[in-house]
Order: structure tokens, then C-alpha cells, then sequence
């Protein structure tokens, strides 16, 4: 790590801001260094994140000294507060995408504290991911408007502006009271200009809108009360926060990440692009909502399932466009650098035509416990669900790529197994325990009694007492973690503590879980990667689930004191540097938090593992 390029940013620097249809990322510098305009998986017109500020961004600075910078959310809200200290005084930048209109807009409000503090405004907008220079115009009303074949940004501000090499900048003094507006707002360029947005009225309707959708919050307890201490409860609500505006809007989908290449390991290659909706992550975070009694999330994405799996069950993928788009083609995008000169920069995920054979078990897994927490029938879903269970049929037996998207060749991967053994129990359970019409459920029995059979003779290794990565392999695979909450065996079977223990020991580095050891090749690639997050919160569940209620918690601790000054979580961390690595914020860090805070907290009050099935380490029902 010592020899790689040192980043101007740790990602952890970062902050989010999102309208449930893209997301910007804020670095503590007061630079906004990554925006994809108009959808998540849009080309960036910022994206010095990973390159220069040649790139683009859009920062607000003082120019003077800077003593000291802090920074919070406003309460349960995306609405960030940046507060700079100076010699000469104390300034505010407050930072939000207010929930969309007619057209998105990143706002700006620079407000005077104390004393009187010069600021540098500098807008450098490229789009096409950082290679395309607009036209940029002044209009009559001095309005700034920018251009580059579709794509229109507009620029509105009190402040004077003007032209420096390829950027717009403003010089600004601001004094205790005094505020400065910058709305940036994005259009289409054939159509009209966007309408002109009063910064402190769409601050005020951003605020309403988050602090009524967080007050909706109602995390599961065995008495009725929240079970959670305030920190574990602060911690849970931001990561339900950040889950929600991972969502777009408009489609139910939900996107794994809002960034693309932000690498697994400083100067390594391990760099995708995360801003699809892979249908394990978006159940699992379903899962997370649904814990937390939000089911309107639950039936916008069960909604989107059934439009983007909608064809021939054997052509399902493993992950889908924004509006369920199939054809996500990766390419690298050579003009830039990568974080920290970590290349390639990637766009696009060639994993789209895997097959991961986990997610059949994962989608039955969100449905089932979708109906049994009240979301209406449909009848289109469990046709949809009845025709992935006949085609799961005809191909549990053969290898895939695997839960961690593998480059190397397909294996019997072990967790893969097990979660078509649950695609099949959750489906006879909703036929057992719901009118949803005949189905072959004798047949379904029969085929789950094979999976488990076939799982337990070839995934499990007397030698180490636990269950393996793969069908005749030594290694393995934190993935198992989740066995204790599938329902695949007892909590208190030795089997299931013997792989949690075997684990614990051996892909535990710096206190914190590796999701496999990648110097054994299994994935085609390099190794070096950094513990990954949502892997050590399943380690803290499990432990709970077997009994270690006090080591879970432990554990749980440790990982909190993961999360940046704004409560946020990337992909992975690495003890050594202390630093967080991959794409950020990461939903399924942030769901595992969600899970492994009610899991604990509902195994302490029972003074003991849980003994009802839960779906990946929440409980069912």
C-alpha cells in the first residue's frame, strides 16, 4: 500500500447527497467530485473522484487558512451542513438535492456565521464522464448555461461570475447572516430551460420530505419498543437513509452504489461499477426496509422485478439497468486515472451474464416474507416466482459464479447450494401458508430434500468441521455466515457453530472478516482486497445467533466505529492503512448494519439465538 499513489481524498472523506434519482458525492475539501446527471448510471459531469479537477467538480472553499472543518447531516435527513472555521470567521455551506420535479437540481447555500469569510466558487463541468468540454453561455437574466450534445446544466446565483480557462468562478465575501444561493440544475438541451428554483423554499420542502419519510421508522422488537441503544439507533436510521436514496424513484429499483471503480485495494484492478440493481442486493435491502416497517419500498421494487424479469425465466439476470435494462456492456474509460491511480475505470458490469444461482433463494426469500408482512397479492408475481422454481429445477445442479461474481471458472459453490435449497423452502411456505393456488408442491419437496442431501455430503468437511466454499474445496467463504439465519439447519447444530468458528478464525485480519482469501485464485484475479464490511456485520449476527450474544456485540461495536463523521460505509476496510475501500456508500454494508443492530438486539432480549427462521438475518414475519 506505502508504494501506491496517495489520493487528495480518502473516500471516507466523502459525503452524499441524492433526490432518489442520482447521487453526489461532497469531499470535506467543499469540491463535489462525482455527480452522474440525470440517472445513477448516467455519464458523470463530475467525476474528479477519479481523475483530476479537470474532470469536474463544483467547489466552494474559503480562500484563507482553513483552522478547522465539521461537518453532520441535519437531523434524519440527506441535507448536509459543512461548517469551515477561519482566522477571519465562521461560514456554512449547506449542500441537497431536493426530491425531484420536473428537472434535478444540486443546491448550494453559503450562509456567514461569524466574522466575514472570502470564498472561491469554481464550477468545472465535464461531461461524458469527465472528457467533454460544454459550450457555456450567459443568458440575458445572467443565468450560466452549459451544453454538450443532450446534456444541459444551468447555473443560477447571486454571485458574480465569470470565465476562467475552462471553468466558471466566483470570488465571494460572506458576513455573519448573509447568505450566497448556487442551484445547479440539470435539462435536456433540446428542451426549455429549466424553471428558476428559490434555494430556501426547496430546502425547506427537502427537509419536510426526509424528516417525514425517517419518522416513519419502526424497528421490530419483542415488546413493541425500539430495543436499539441511541447510537445503534443513529447508526441504523442513517443507513436506512442512505439505503433510501440509493432507490430511483421512479422504477422501485435500487442501485448497489452510486459510484463506479472506487478500488478494493489501492492501485489493484478489483474495480467495478456498481450503479445497477443486482437483484440480491436490492432483496436484501428490501429486507432492511421492511424490518424497519417500510413496505411502500418493498412493493415499488417487487413491482420492478416483475417488469425486468419479465420473458423466459432462463434468461434471467443477476443484475439489471435503473428501468431494467439488460444490456450493461463494460468498458474501460481510458482518459482517467482511477482513485489514487487505481485503473481501470470501468463502466458498465461484465457480471450481468453470470450465473449466480444464490439469487433465485434471495428474490423468493424477500417475496415470502413480503406476503406474510401484509403486501397485497399479486398474482403476476407468483407466476413469476412459480416459473424461476421450474427453471431452478433444471439448473441447481449445475456450477455458477457464485454470490462474490467470480472471473475464474464456475464452481459448486456451497452457498450457492443452500440458497437454492431456500429458493424452494420459501416457495413451499408461501403455497403452505397462503391461498395462492395449486402448484406441484410435492414435486418442490422433494427437489429441497435432494438440494440438502447433496449440500450436506459434498459442502461440509468432517476434517474442519465446517461447511466450504466450494464442493471439495479446504477454503472458506464468509458467505456461510448466513447459515445460521436460512433455515438450512438449527442454529445449535455443530455444524452450523463449527462453520461460524472456522471462519472466525480463518478470514479474520485486523478483527474484521475477509470474504475469502484471494491468494487462492478462486476468482480469476489478483489478489489483494480489503475485509469486506456487510461479511464482519453477518460475523457479529452469527455469533449472536450461536450463543455469543456478548462476542456479537463486541464486534458490532468495533464496526461502528467504522462509519465517516456523516455515518457512512464503503464496500470494505482495510486495518492496516485504516482506511475504507470500494464504492461508497455501499448498500450492503449499510443493510448488514441494519440487520446485525435489530438481530442482536432481539437475540439479547431473548437471552438467546433466535429460534424462528428468519431471511438472512431478519427475522421472518
Amino acid at each position: 500500500m506505502a508504494d501506491q499513489p496517495t489520493p487528495k481524498c480518502r473516500i471516507e472523506d466523502y459525503a452524499l447527497l441524492g433526490d432518489c434519482q442520482t447521487a453526489a458525492l461532497v469531499g470535506l475539501d467543499g469540491s463535489v467530485d462525482w455527480l452522474c446527471w440525470p440517472r445513477f448510471d448516467s455519464g458523470a459531469c463530475f467525476a474528479a473522484m477519479l481523475g483530476t479537477g479537470d474532470h469536474g467538480r463544483f467547489k466552494i472553499v474559503p480562500t484563507g487558512e482553513i483552522r478547522r472543518t465539521s461537518r453532520r447531516y441535519r437531523g434524519d435527513s440527506l441535507i448536509l451542513e459543512t461548517t469551515f472555521e477561519t482566522d477571519e470567521g465562521r461560514v456554512t455551506v449547506v449542500d441537497f438535492m431536493p426530491p425531484r420535479g420536473e428537472a434535478s437540481d444540486l443546491i448550494r447555500i453559503v450562509t456567514g456565521v461569524e466574522g466575514k469569510v472570502a470564498l472561491r466558487m469554481e464550477l468545472t463541468l465535464r461531461f461524458g464522464y469527465g472528457k467533454i468540454v460544454p459550450w457555456v453561455t450567459r443568458l440575458d437574466d445572467g443565468t450560466l448555461r452549459a451544453i454538450a450534445g443532450p446534456d444541459m446544466v444551468i447555473l443560477r446565483t447571486t454571485a458574480e461570475t465569470r470565465g476562467e480557462g475552462m471553468s466558471t468562478v466566483a470570488d465571494i465575501t460572506v458576513s455573519a447572516g448573509e447568505t450566497v444561493p448556487f442551484v445547479l440544475t440539470y435539462g435536456l438541451s433540446h428542451r426549455p430551460i429549466p424553471a428558476v428554483v428559490d434555494a430556501d423554499a426547496a430546502l425547506a420542502d427537502t427537509e419536510v420530505f426526509w424528516t417525514e419519510w425517517s419518522g416513519k421508522y419502526q424497528p421490530e422488537s419483542m415488546d413493541g419498543r425500539s430495543p436499539l441503544p441511541s447510537h445503534w439507533r443513529t447508526a441504523t436510521m442513517r443507513s436506512l437513509i442512505t439505503l433510501k436514496a440509493l432507490t430511483y424513484a421512479p422504477t422501485g429499483g435500487i442501485v448497489a452504489a452510486p459510484t463506479t471503480s472506487l478500488p478494493e485495494w489501492i492501485g489493484g484492478e478489483r474495480n467495478w461499477d456498481y450503479r445497477y440493481c443486482w437483484l440480491r442486493d436490492s432483496a436484501v435491502t428490501l429486507f432492511a426496509f421492511m424490518n424497519g416497517g417500510y413496505f411502500d419500498e418493498a412493493q415499488a421494487w417487487r413491482d420492478w422485478l416483475i417488469r425486468a424479469m419479465a420473458g423466459s425465466a432462463d434468461q434471467l439476470q443477476i443484475m439489471y439497468g435503473l428501468a431494467g435494462e439488460r444490456r450493461l456492456d463494460e468498458w474501460v474509460a481510458d482518459w482517467l486515472p482511477g482513485f489514487a491511480g487505481s485503473a481501470p475505470v470501468r463502466i458498465g458490469n461484465g457480471a450481468s451474464g453470470q450465473l449466480q444461482l444464490d439469487v433465485y433463494g434471495e428474490v423468493m426469500s424477500l417475496l415470502h416474507q413480503a406476503r406474510q408482512g401484509g403486501l397485497p397479492e399479486d398474482d403476476q408475481a407468483w407466476n413469476l416466482q412459480r416459473s424461476m422454481l421450474e427453471h431452478l429445477a433444471t439448473i441447481w445442479r449445475d456450477p455458477d459464479e457464485g454470490i462474490w461474481e467470480v472471473r475464474g471458472p464456475r464452481r459448486h459453490f456451497t452457498f450457492s447450494k443452500m440458497m437454492c435449497w431456500v429458493a424452494f423452502d420459501r416457495c413451499i411456505r408461501t403455497a403452505e401458508e397462503f391461498d395462492v393456488g395449486a402448484c406441484p408442491i410435492d414435486k418442490w419437496r422433494a427437489i429441497r430434500d435432494e438440494i440438502h442431501r447433496d449440500v450436506c455430503a459434498k459442502g461440509f468437511d468432517s476434517e474442519l468441521g465446517a461447511f466450504t466454499q466450494y464442493y471439495g474445496s479446504k477454503g472458506l467463504d464468509a458467505s456461510l455466515l448466513l447459515l445460521p439465519t436460512l433455515g438450512f439447519l438449527p442454529a445449535d447444530d455443530p455444524r452450523v457453530r463449527g462453520t461460524v468458528e472456522a471462519i472466525e478464525h480463518g478470514l479474520v485480519e485486523g478483527g474484521f472478516v475477509m470474504r475469502y482469501r484471494t491468494e487462492a485464485a478462486v476468482d480469476g484475479l489478483p489478489p489483494g482486497e480489503g475485509a469486506f464490511l456487510a461479511c464482519s456485520f453477518w460475523l457479529a449476527s452469527a455469533l449472536a445467533e450461536i450463543g455469543r450474544i456478548a462476542d456479537g456485540k463486541a464486534l458490532f461495536e468495533r464496526l461502528l466505529a467504522l462509519v465517516n463523521d456523516v455515518g457512512l460505509l464503503a464496500e470494505e476496510y482495510d486495518a492496516g492503512s485504516e482506511r475504507q475501500l470500494g464504492n461508497f456508500p455501499q448498500a450492503f454494508s449499510h443493510l448488514a448494519l441494519v440487520s446485525a443492530s435489530h438481530r442482536l438486539m432481539m437475540a439479547q432480549e431473548a437471552s438467546k439465538p433466535a429460534d424462528v427462521p428468519v431471511e438472512l438475518g431478519i427475522a421472518a414475519g
